[in-house]
């Protein structure tokens, strides 16, 4: 097991929340989805009206809004045909979090680096 493997498994992670972190950095890696993940956090939009705004087919878009959806990043509602979509701003702020986690990870790393090379009595040459 990798050493990073070691750090986040004290810190009790579940293999839900492994499956959970995978869904929201696959929903984070397009472009796309980021674009919408950004309009829909400002305020609730007709998935029409956002398939409108890209240069790809409703499908495709409805696809992208899935992804988000399934990752808990936005919920959808019906109101009579439409189908609206609000980001969920707890989601997103739990990105966050998981990425706070990792940056502390390093930093610890990285502070160990730095001890490591302060005690050391000479500098190594070759």
């Amino acid at each position: 097991m990798a050493a990073g493997s070691n750090e986040l498994s004290r810190r009790n992670e579940q293999p839900d929340d492994e499956d959970r972190a995978d869904a929201l950095f696959h929903a984070l890696a397009d472009r796309t989805r980021r674009d919408i993940l950004r309009r829909v956090l400002v305020g609730e939009h007709n998935v029409s009206a956002l398939a409108a705004k890209y240069d790809m087919s409703f499908a495709s878009v409805q696809k992208h809004v899935a992804v988000l959806e399934r990752a808990g990043l936005l919920t959808k509602r019906r109101r009579g045909r439409e189908q609206l979509a609000s980001g969920d701003v707890a989601a997103v702020r739990s990105v966050a979090s998981m990425l706070a986690e990792l940056e502390d990870v390093w930093r610890g790393r990285i502070a160990r680096i730095d001890e490591l090379l302060a005690t050391d009595p000479q500098p190594h040459q070759e």
